[in-house]
C-alpha cells in the first residue's frame, strides 16, 4: 500500500499551494485513493476519496475543500452532487463524460487506468468533468492522452516501470508530460512526489 506525500504548487508561477498526504491500494474490485490536503502553512485544506472499479470507472468520488463538498460516481455518464458551505443548497449535475479530474494526483492514475494505453498507440480523446478548487466548481473539458514511453528502472527488487504520458488540453492547445509508476505520480504539472514509504502498486490485468 503506497503511502506518501505530494507537494502542490501553481504550475504557472510555481507558488506553493500545500501538500497532499495520501495512501492508495488496489483491491479485488478496483483501486482506492485517500488523501488529506494541507495548505502552505500546514493547516487542513480538504480531502480526496476516489474509488475506481477494475475497468477504471469511478464508482465513488468524495471531495472536500473550504467547506464545499462533492460526491460523484459514474452513473449515466458522470453524475455528482455539490454542496455549498451552509449545507442548505445542494446542486446536482450530470454530463456525458468518461471520468472525473481535478488537482489531485489521484485523477491521473485513474484516467491512465481507464485508458490502458500501450506505447505507440494513437492518442485517445477523453471528456472529463473537472472540479476546480477552492469552491469545487464543475467544468467539462476534453483532453488527448498518449503514452509516449515506458522505461524500466532497476531497483533492489523488481524493475520499476515508468510511463510517460503526453496530455493535451484540447480547448487551449496546452501540452504537458505526466510520469506514472504504477499507482503513483512521479511528476506532473503542479505536482511533485516528495515522500514515498513503500513501492508503487502495479495493476493486474482484469
Amino acid at each position: 500500500m503506497p503511502r506518501g506525500r505530494y507537494s502542490l504548487h501553481d504550475p504557472h508561477d510555481h507558488s506553493p499551494l500545500g501538500n497532499e498526504h495520501f495512501h492508495c491500494a488496489p483491491g479485488p474490485s478496483g483501486w482506492r485513493y485517500v488523501s488529506q490536503l494541507t495548505g502552505p502553512s500546514g493547516t487542513p485544506a480538504g480531502s480526496v476519496d476516489l474509488a475506481i472499479d477494475d475497468l477504471g470507472r469511478p464508482i465513488r468520488l468524495q471531495l472536500q475543500r473550504s467547506d464545499w463538498q462533492v460526491r460523484g460516481a459514474a452513473i449515466d455518464g458522470m453524475t455528482w452532487v455539490r454542496t455549498d458551505p451552509t449545507g442548505e443548497h445542494a446542486t446536482e449535475g450530470n454530463v456525458r463524460a468518461h471520468a472525473f479530474t481535478g488537482a489531485s494526483p489521484a485523477f491521473y492514475v485513474a484516467i491512465a487506468r481507464l485508458l490502458r494505453l500501450s506505447p505507440g498507440d494513437e492518442a485517445v480523446r477523453i471528456r472529463l468533468v473537472s472540479f476546480t478548487a477552492p469552491v469545487l466548481a464543475p467544468r467539462t473539458l476534453d483532453q488527448s492522452w498518449a503514452l509516449v514511453a515506458r522505461t524500466a528502472h532497476a531497483t533492489d527488487n523488481d524493475p520499476l516501470e515508468v510511463d510517460e504520458y503526453q496530455v493535451s488540453e484540447l480547448d487551449t492547445g496546452e501540452q504537458y508530460a505526466v510520469h506514472l509508476a504504477g499507482d503513483v505520480v512521479l511528476s506532473a504539472p503542479g505536482i511533485e512526489l516528495e515522500e514515498l514509504e513503500s513501492p508503487p502498486s502495479s495493476f493486474g490485468t482484469p
